[in-house]
C-alpha cells in the first residue's frame, strides 16, 4: 500500500514568528544567568563567610588589650608561646581528615584554626612590639628586610606545598610545615632577650584609637590587606577562566605580585628610616599607583579593554611595587605619631601600636576576600578590582584632604 503524505502549509509568516520564540527560548535557557542563588549556595556562602569571619575575629579580637599583656607577661613569652600553639595546630590540622563524620569535621577545622589564631596572633603583634623596641631609629628598614622573607614565603609556599601533597599526600605538607614552625620555639628562646617594661595608665588603646593620624593610617593599612585578601581568594578563579591559564600556570602569576613585593621592601624601608619627612608622600604615591594597577588589573569595562595576559602581569607588578611602598612606612608613621600625641616611649606604646596594625589588617584580610568574593560573583572580576582600587583611591583622597595627615 502506497503511504499518503499530507502536507499543511502554513503562512510564512507564522512561520518566522514560530522560529523567532523558539530561538529566544533557547537563548534564555541557555545564556541567562540564576538572578537568585539556590539554597546550596546560600549555606555555602554562610559557611564561607563563617571561616573567615572565626579565624580572623580570633585575631583582631585581641587588639584592645592583648598589647598591655605584653609588658605583663613578656614579649618573648608570647612569641614563643604564640609560635608553640600555632604550630600544634598546623600539625592538628594536617590529621583532620582522619575523621568520618562530616559534621564533627567541620567543627574540629573550626576550632583549630581559631586556636591558631590566636596562637598566631600573639606571635605576630609582640613580635612587631620587640622589632620596635630592638631597632628604634631603623623601624622601616628592618621592616622592609623582613618582608624580603614575607615574599620568600609567599613565593616558595604553593609549590613547595603542591610537590609535598602530589608526592606524599595530604598529612605531611602540614606536618612538615607545623614541625619547621616548632623548630623556631627554641631558637627564639635561645636567641631573643628578654625586655622589662612598667605598664602605663596613660598609654590607652581607645586614646590612641581616637587620633585623627592615626585612624587615616590605619584606614591606608586596611585598603593594603584588603586588596591581598581579594587577590588571594579570587584571582586564580580569574586566570584560569578568563586568561586560560593552568593551575601550575597560576601560582607562577602570583610570583608576579610577591617577587617585587619582597624585592622592593628593603629599599623603601631604607627611604623611610632616612628621610621620614617623605613617608606620608610614599602612602599617598603608593596608595595612588595602587587604585589605578587595581583598575585596570582586570581591567575595568569602562575601559573597553581586553582582559590579556601581558596586562594582567604587569599590573601586578605593579600593585607588589605600590603595596610596598605604601604599607613599609605606615608601622613607623604610626609609632612617630603615638610619640607626637604623648604616648611615652616603651614596650608599652609599641605593643599598643603593633595591637592595633595587626588588627586592622586582619580586618582587612577578612574584607578584601568577602566583599571581593561576593562582588565577583554577583557581577565580575574586573567591576570587583575596581572596587578595590576605588577604595585604595579613598584613602588617598583622605589623607590628601586631611592636614594632620601630611603635616
Amino acid at each position: 500500500e502506497s503511504e499518503t503524505i499530507h502536507t499543511v502549509e502554513f503562512p510564512s509568516c507564522q512561520v518566522k514568528h514560530a522560529v523567532r520564540d523558539l530561538t529566544m527560548d533557547i537563548d534564555e535557557d541557555i545564556e541567562t544567568p540564576a538572578t537568585k542563588m539556590s539554597r546550596q549556595q546560600i549555606l555555602t556562602l554562610i559557611a564561607m563567610a563563617s571561616i573567615n569571619f572565626s579565624s580572623m575575629i580570633c585575631y583582631s579580637i585581641l587588639g584592645p588589650f592583648f598589647p598591655n599583656e605584653i609588658v605583663q607577661i613578656g614579649a618573648k613569652f608570647m612569641i614563643v608561646a604564640g609560635l608553640f600553639v600555632s604550630s600544634g595546630c598546623t600539625v592538628l590540622f594536617g590529621f583532620l581528615d582522619q575523621v568520618s563524620d562530616g559534621t564533627v569535621f567541620i567543627v574540629l577545622c573550626f576550632i583549630t584554626r581559631c586556636i591558631n589564631a590566636i596562637g598566631f596572633s600573639a606571635a605576630v603583634t609582640a613580635s612587631f612590639a620587640v622589632l620596635a623596641k630592638v631597632f628604634p631609629d631603623n623601624i622601616a628598614t628592618v621592616l622592609g628586610f623582613m618582608e624580603i622573607f614575607t615574599g620568600l614565603g609567599l613565593i616558595l609556599g604553593p609549590p613547595l606545598g603542591g610537590w609535598l601533597y602530589q608526592s606524599f599526600g595530604y598529612e605531611i605538607p602540614f606536618v612538615f610545615m607545623g614541625c619547621l614552625l616548632f623548630a623556631t620555639v627554641p631558637l627564639n628562646l635561645w636567641i631573643l632577650p628578654s625586655f622589662d617594661a612598667v605598664p602605663s595608665s596613660q598609654n590607652s588603646f581607645l586614646r590612641l584609637c581616637t587620633r585623627i593620624k592615626i585612624l587615616l593610617i590605619c584606614f591606608v593599612v586596611f585598603t593594603l590587606s584588603s586588596g591581598l585578601g581579594f587577590l588571594d581568594a579570587t584571582l586564580s578563579i580569574f586566570a584560569i577562566e578568563k586568561l586560560n591559564l593552568s593551575a601550575g600556570s597560576v601560582g607562577l602569576l602570583m610570583i608576579g605580585l610577591s617577587l617585587p613585593y619582597g624585592a622592593a621592601s628593603p629599599v623603601f624601608g631604607v627611604i623611610s628610616d632616612k628621610y621620614p619627612s617623605n613617608r606620608k608622600w610614599m602612602m599617598v604615591i603608593g596608595g595612588m599607583a595602587t587604585a589605578v594597577s587595581f583598575c585596570f588589573l582586570g581591567p575595568l569595562p569602562v575601559f573597553h579593554i581586553r582582559s590579556q595576559l601581558w596586562l594582567t602581569v604587569l599590573m601586578l607588578i605593579v600593585v607588589g611595587f605600590s603595596l610596598c611602598m605604601t604599607c613599609i612606612p605606615t608601622f613607623a608613621e604610626m609609632i612617630a605619631c603615638a610619640h607626637e600625641n604623648g604616648f611615652e616611649e616603651g614596650l608599652s606604646t609599641l605593643g599598643l601600636v603593633s595591637g592595633l596594625f595587626s588588627a586592622v589588617w586582619s580586618a582587612g584580610m577578612f574584607f578584601g576576600p568577602t566583599i571581593g568574593g561576593y562582588i565577583t560573583q554577583a557581577l565580575n572580576f574586573e567591576w570587583s578590582a575596581g572596587v578595590q582600587g576605588a577604595i585604595a583611591f579613598l584613602a588617598v583622597r583622605n589623607s590628601m584632604h586631611n592636614r594632620p595627615f601630611l603635616e
